[in-house]
């Protein structure tokens, strides 16, 4: 049988991946198929107050060349890709295992690998071996906003021109806000809005219960809305498509990618969001969305909850929280997390600075603010933890600093160094120091201020925010010093003991996530010895 390139290199990659992880006898990938992953997010509406929120929705899809659908379990999907995001819009090779012992059981997935020639800004580490970076996002990235009304709804909440000037390069506009969050590495350029538009049915048509729970075919929604919109809209040369409906979906907002047969093609797939009222009529929530349709994924605290919207650092977490409001566009959005804008490589190769475990130098480091996009100093900090096994189970850390000020982040909780720790699929947890963590990571335990010190869980490294400037934050980075009296309780490593602590790193560790002042650690001391253990720790 002839084969293309791409096609070999593929079926090589996922064979090679199944025997090294499975082994030679006990290999049980029966068929590998080929075509672009999707990924579906769902996000709902802001809970009432004193009502919990709603839990997201995630779906995965592989689409074939034939414009057919195979359904990806997420769990299982995550762990055959290991970094199951980069991989969101490009074209991939899923290599299934041999069905369960039930005639009902679905075929496992072993591995899911890019089968594309597509750059990789940062291919895989030679500390960690994990892909840290998506393809690259860059130039023209051109969005229309298609308007459409359910047939048994006569409502348009917003008129044509709002629609329109939400692409505006204007502060607070969406043009604006994406050049800013992406240091000029893309633009709107050319993007537009057309609407409303009938669609063909009611909205029980796309929206019917499943297990109770309304669930709306997102499919279905794509192809009818476009087909509306068909004669007027030019879909072949967008890049992805921003869509509004006039009534309540199932309580989500949705953003990824899908396929319609538009222009002509029996599937035309591109980045697609899902928009209702209460997200279009709010910028925070639309850029979510679309930040899902570059492939981001969500971001999350360190509360151990399932609540994913409780990290008011991203945009692509809490969108509802600590935000600029505006008059016309509702929420303004905030910025993404520095490892989210690194997935899609707009932080430039100048502006990281990464240290493995085994750099036990002390350094000092400039760390500028995240949203300054003339910076000549370090963004982003990341710090290696032990590698493991498996590659995509190696723990970094990021460090980046933020500044309460602008049109978008200006209502952030404070000045202060961001860590977040970087596990599970490449999903971001900002790093928290009370215990226990707060609900939602705008407390003083997620800033990191001048004088306080944060140590990684391996005892490997010791950050001290040393100072603010004008433009960051001055940080000394280096392995923890041996102290000569033993540091509170609090600053003792979980799980393992002061003495088992000191004697592998040369110091005493302090638990994931906490951190302590110069102020506290000295205080019991007298005062003489009190100013001098400050300076030191300082």
């Amino acid at each position: 049988m002839k084969t293309s390139a791409t096609t070999g290199r593929a079926w090589a990659i996922v064979a090679t991946l199944v025997l090294a992880t499975a082994g030679v006898a006990n290999a049980r990938a029966q068929t590998i198929e080929q075509g672009l992953l999707q990924l579906e997010w769902g996000d709902p509406a802001p809970a009432p107050p004193g009502q919990a929120r709603a839990k997201s929705r995630f779906n995965a899809h592989l689409v074939k060349d034939d414009g057919s659908r195979i359904a990806l379990d997420p769990v299982q999907a995550r762990r055959a890709a290991g970094d199951l995001y980069v991989l969101a819009n490009r074209r991939v090779a899923v290599a299934f295992g041999a069905p369960g012992k039930a005639m009902s059981a679905a075929p496992s997935i072993e591995a899911i690998v890019p089968a594309d020639r597509t750059a990789q800004s940062a291919q895989a580490s030679a500390v960690t071996a994990r892909v840290a970076a998506a393809a690259p996002i860059n130039g023209v990235t051109r969005w229309v906003t298609v308007m459409c009304k359910f047939s048994d709804i006569a409502t348009e909440q917003k008129a044509l021109p709002f629609f329109q000037s939400q692409y505006g390069e204007g502060v607070g506009q969406l043009g604006h806000y994406w050049r800013e969050v992406s240091y000029n590495k893309i633009n709107l350029t050319g993007s537009s809005a057309y609407g409303w538009f009938a669609l063909p049915q009611p909205r029980s048509y796309y929206v019917t219960q499943e297990n109770g729970k309304d669930k709306a075919d997102l499919k279905k929604l794509f192809a009818d809305c476009g087909a509306a919109a068909d004669a007027a809209v030019d879909f072949g040369s967008v890049q992805g498509v921003n869509m509004m409906f006039n009534g309540d979906l199932d309580g989500y907002a949705w953003g990824g990618g899908s396929c319609a047969p538009l222009e002509g093609r029996a599937s035309l797939c591109t980045r697609v969001t899902w928009n209702p009222p209460w997200s279009f009529s709010n910028l925070a929530p639309l850029a979510h969305e679309m930040g899902h349709g570059y492939g981001l994924p969500h971001s999350d605290n360190s509360d151990g909850d399932d609540d994913t919207y409780d990290n008011p650092w991203d945009v692509m977490s809490d969108g509802w929280s600590n935000v600029v409001r505006d008059a016309t566009y509702g929420a303004r959005p905030k910025h993404i997390n520095i490892f989210q804008r690194h997935r899609l490589s707009w932080v430039d190769a100048a502006r990281q600075q990464v240290l493995t475990l085994g750099d036990i130098a002390t350094r000092q480091i400039a760390l500028d603010y995240a949203h300054l996009a003339g910076s000549g100093n370090v963004q982003m900090l990341v710090l290696s933890l032990s590698p493991q096994a498996d590659p995509y189970a190696t723990v970094v850390y990021t460090l980046e600093a933020r500044k309460r000020e602008g049109a978008y982040e200006g209502s952030l909780a404070g000045d202060a160094v961001i860590i977040h720790k970087i596990q599970a699929s490449g999903t971001a947890y900002s790093v928290d120091a009370d215990v226990p963590p707060a609900n939602t990571s705008n407390n003083e335990g997620s800033m990191f201020k001048v004088g306080e010190r944060w140590l990684t869980p391996e005892g490997t490294h010791a950050v001290t925010v040393t100072a603010q400037t004008a433009t960051g934050f001055l940080l000394t980075v280096g392995p923890p010093r041996v102290m000569s009296a033993p540091l509170p309780p609090r600053l003792q490593a979980s799980g393992v003991s002061a003495s088992s602590a000191a004697s592998s790193t040369g110091a005493q560790v302090a638990p994931e996530g906490e951190r302590a002042s110069s102020t506290e650690r000295c205080s019991r001391m007298g005062s003489a010895r009190a100013a001098a253990c400050t300076t030191r720790e300082r």
